[in-house]
């Protein structure tokens, strides 16, 4: 996936807003206010950070060479996933959507009965 595929699946998630809270080169995408991935486009290297399950993020980081402790992130909750051939488009959107759901649950009640 390229940076825009990437974009038109994480607006295509119920309630999602993109914006450029960190400055001009850094794309975040929120749900309720809270960020659950975003791309720096002045990177050599595409990636995307991604929140994820502390347990899942050390799996997911011992089974695939793309993933990697967040990068300027809490490194418990977030992973760093570069965007290369290693990474299929299935399983890169399965990641996006763990890190809104995961976005999702920590939400009150009643907004996160919105997006589940």
């Amino acid at each position: 996936m390229n940076i825009e595929e990437i974009r038109d699946y994480c607006l295509s998630l119920p309630g999602t807003e993109e914006g450029f809270p960190f400055g001009e080169y850094t794309l975040v995408f929120k749900i309720c206010g809270k960020m659950f991935a975003f791309i720096p486009l002045n990177a050599t290297e595409t990636y995307i950070n991604l929140k994820c399950d502390p347990e899942l993020a050390i799996d997911f980081r011992e089974k695939y060479p793309a993933v990697q402790p967040g990068y300027h992130m809490n490194k418990k909750y977030w992973n760093t996933v570069y965007i290369n051939e290693s990474v299929s488009n299935r399983l890169l959107k399965e990641w996006i959507m763990h890190s809104y759901n995961e976005v999702v649950k920590k939400l009150p009640k009643e907004e996160r009965e919105k997006y589940l």
